[in-house]
């Protein structure tokens, strides 16, 4: 195998053993085992398993947001762009299953990237201008953008970890109930929300 060859399969090989048995689950013995190889072949092509582990889980993460950011492109609506949203986010678990499963693991200690939470926070950058200006639109403020758009994107993420895990529903069920409680909710937005509770 000439030298990306190689470095394709040790990806590959770390991919599926991450997903299996997740970050501290899986040592570099096993990762160079699976693949023929010699631990050094694994240290030579990554420093080690963090460095793997950091090329997959950023391979996933750019596939999840081009392809979120393929769908928004294409939508012109603000329902349109929810349900493009929550349609591309379930056509990546469904297709990259294995990838998803890392992404929502927990991160190394000491890794920023990786984590559901930085997952959920690069999704809902890429959709958070796109509230502002529906926020706009209806007279509300703009500046809580970013904290709605964390709000549906983890909503999403989380019914797919769940859909993932008992696909009892078709896809397109679960993002039609998704956009319905998301689009539903946001269309009776109050502009100064308070707890009724809370005086």
């Amino acid at each position: 195998m000439t030298g990306p060859q190689r470095r394709e399969q040790l990806l590959e090989v770390g991919r599926k053993l991450f997903a299996d048995k997740g970050f501290e689950g899986t040592s570099v013995e096993e990762i160079a085992a699976k693949a023929g190889v010699s631990k050094p072949v694994v240290y030579e092509h990554f420093g080690g398993k963090e460095g793997l582990y950091a090329v997959v889980v950023d391979r996933e993460l750019r596939t999840l947001l081009d392809g979120i950011n393929v769908a928004l492109r294409v939508e012109t609506t603000s329902r349109g762009l929810l349900e493009a949203a929550a349609l591309a986010l379930l056509d990546y678990i469904e297709g990259s299953t294995d990838g998803f499963r890392i992404l929502v693991r927990d991160s190394p200690a000491g890794q920023s990237t990786g984590s559901f939470a930085s997952l959920i926070s690069d999704v809902a950058t890429q959709v958070e201008h796109l509230l502002a200006a529906e926020f706009k639109s209806r007279k509300l403020d703009p500046k809580t953008a970013p904290l709605y758009a964390q709000m549906l994107v983890g909503m999403v993420a989380l019914t797919g970890q769940w859909w993932l895990d008992s696909p009892k529903f078709k896809k397109v069920d679960v993002a039609a109930h998704l956009v319905n409680l998301a689009w539903n909710g946001l269309s009776g937005l109050e502009a100064k929300p308070r707890l009724s509770s809370r005086r």
